[in-house]
């Protein structure tokens, strides 16, 4: 009789994990099924990466591969490239550099300037002439993503060192080619490019400490957190998640890439990209709804 008992409770156990189990896969299943029914709603062409830090397996990827114009998500490399001169003595964040508005073209080298009506900061246009820390340039590049300081700081790390650096990272596809607004370049299609999955390396590489310095990444994700820019993933969620992100947007196009971190210590990696919008205020508050059904996929587990 005792053993008949234990083989019955062992049994139970059995079918309470086998439940379990099935639950969990359930509420995977309707989580994918509701996040592509969110992107067949948006006039547009999107990829979604998702990505639990604490547990890998708990992820999604949707046209993780496809290509985007990068907009300005390309300053998120530019920063960790910063970050990794600056560890090997080739310059120093603390320095100044003299701050102009004249830039090369790819193409043929002719020179362009940047219009402040272009740009998403206007207070570094008034600092031309003068002399302005690195540091501070690069917080302007990705809090306020302004155009000015990214072509300075490109022009001085050098875009194909930036392409370097995000391959040793595992981005296989992300090309940082130029500075921004270098319209004869844009012409022949010479753009920044890249995919969500390369993004999600990008973003797991700071989180991580292997992006820079475990110090280095600490300040990345700190300055990232200050982000100005908060109509996608950071939109609907509660005050009380932090989200390091990096934003970026031209014509059509509108993407945000991100760290979010929960409350109770759990974080995740969400890259949402965007291209072909034929509304785009429209389609962003339904990327913002796809952050919110992942936020609440995450807080029922």
């Amino acid at each position: 009789m005792r053993w008949l008992i234990i083989k019955r409770t062992y049994f139970f156990l059995f079918l309470g994990l086998l439940g379990a189990c099935r639950e969990t896969l359930s509420k995977a299943e309707n989580f994918e099924k509701t996040v592509l029914s969110q992107i067949d709603s948006i006039d547009g062409d999107v990829a979604v990466v998702f990505y639990t830090l604490s547990d890998p397996k708990d992820s999604l990827f949707i046209n993780e591969n496809e290509k985007f114009h990068a907009a300005s998500t390309m300053k998120v490399p530019v920063m960790i490239e910063l970050f990794k001169q600056a560890e090997q003595g080739k310059i120093d964040l603390n320095d100044s550099i003299l701050l102009k508005n004249e830039f090369k073209s790819i193409v043929d080298g002719s020179s362009y300037s940047m219009d402040v009506s272009d740009d998403s900061d206007d207070v570094v246009y008034g600092q031309i002439g003068s002399k302005v820390a690195l540091r501070d340039l690069m917080y302007s590049m990705i809090t306020v993503s302004s155009n000015l300081a990214t072509n300075v700081l490109i022009e001085l790390v050098g875009a194909k060192k930036v392409t370097g650096t995000m391959r040793d990272l595992g981005a296989e596809n992300i090309e940082v080619l130029r500075g921004v607004e270098d319209q004869k370049a844009y012409n022949q299609g010479l753009s920044n490019s890249t995919t969500a999955k390369d993004l999600l390396l990008i973003m797991e590489g700071i989180a991580d400490g292997s992006a820079g310095t475990p110090e280095d990444c600490e300040i990345m994700i700190a300055i990232l957190k200050e982000q100005q820019f908060n109509d996608i993933v950071p939109f609907y969620l509660p005050k009380n998640v932090s989200v390091a992100h990096k934003t970026g947007s031209i014509t059509g196009v509108h993407h945000d890439t991100a760290i979010v971190f929960l409350p109770d210590g759990r974080s995740y990696i969400l890259v949402l990209l965007s291209k072909n919008l034929e509304n785009f205020d429209k389609g962003t508050e339904q990327l913002a709804g796809i952050s919110k059904t992942v936020y609440d996929y995450m807080m029922d587990q």
